[in-house]
């Protein structure tokens, strides 16, 4: 049997990191935790547990940290909430309280120390065990009609290993992602990786396809995320790991493929992206579209004159 015929295990966890301080949205961070502002009215991590629901993955493991304990109340119940929405009979504020909890069945875990994101995906190891497992950032959302995950699923059953979602930005943003060397393959969107650099200087990068939040990985990252050593700013960096599982063949946990997405990447991990988000998804909402896109035409017309 070749290893594109090969049967395996369906992937269905996801691993959410949640742990960072979210420094660069000082001082709103300062007791909320990043991960819980606001895209209009839902906060960004639903996105993302929504977006590993629409995928399969109905376990979801989160990596929090100090100072995050919102984020368990968010997906957990709010009795006197509900108890006081249904006595307004208010059944779509109702719906909208009740919908988060019964997303997925979600477990937590603390990263003790912020150490990096390959750390933070080392404390899953217990609960993926064998297991290929996703993981999903939350600064990054992926837009809703979108199928990235689905396909990235579709890939790592084909090929095994692990698989890492691509994004093709301008030379200037390369120092701001880890990027990729690449193989194409038969398939117009799946390529081989053949080395990965941590937000390498632009004239130093491999190529202009540079990973976004979205992963696949073999559950031999593990073993490979105990022996790293600390990289860049002296944090265990995941990149670091699959350029080690890259080299490898299937039976020690290699290789690792990649997919070039082409849709529509939300980044809400710097203000002016986050900004950008909100508008595009309120803009989006028919009940809030009425009334604030001719705001918006008005308060850029002013801006312009």
């Amino acid at each position: 049997m070749t290893d594109s015929q090969a049967v395996r295990p369906p992937v269905t966890k996801a691993v959410v990191p949640a742990a960072g301080l979210g420094t660069r949205f000082l001082p709103a961070t300062k007791a909320t935790p990043k991960e819980m502002l606001p895209i209009v009215d839902k906060p960004a991590i639903q996105y993302v547990v929504e977006e590993a629901v629409a995928a399969g993955l109905h376990d979801v493991l989160m990596i929090t940290g100090r100072s995050k304990r919102s984020i368990e109340d968010h997906f957990d119940r709010a009795y006197e909430l509900e108890e006081a929405l249904r006595a307004k009979n208010d059944t779509q504020r109702l719906n909208s309280v009740r919908e988060s909890s019964e997303l997925a069945q979600i477990h937590y875990v603390r990263q003790g120390e912020p150490r990096g994101l390959g750390h933070a995906v080392l404390c899953a190891a217990a609960h993926a065990g064998d297991e290929a497992f996703a993981v999903l950032l939350g600064d990054d959302i992926i837009a809703g009609r979108e199928a990235l995950l689905k396909r990235m699923i579709e890939v790592h059953q084909t090929h095994g290993g692990s698989v890492i979602a691509l994004m093709e930005v301008e030379p200037e943003q390369v120092s701001l992602y880890g990027c990729a060397a690449i193989e194409a393959t038969g398939e117009d969107d799946v390529v081989v990786i053949t080395d990965l650099v941590e937000k390498p200087p632009a004239d130093q990068a491999p190529s202009r396809w540079a990973i976004i939040g979205r992963y696949i990985c073999d559950p031999m990252v593990f073993d490979v995320l105990r022996d790293t050593p600390p990289g860049r700013g002296g944090e265990i960096q995941l990149t670091d790991a699959l350029r080690e599982l890259a080299k490898r063949k299937p039976e020690d946990g290699g290789p690792v493929h990649g997919v070039l997405f082409r849709g529509h990447r939300y980044d809400t991990g710097n203000k002016v992206d986050y900004l950008r988000t909100v508008v595009e998804f309120a803009c989006a909402r028919p009940d809030l579209a009425a009334e604030l896109l001719p705001w918006l035409r008005e308060f850029v017309a002013k801006q312009r004159s």
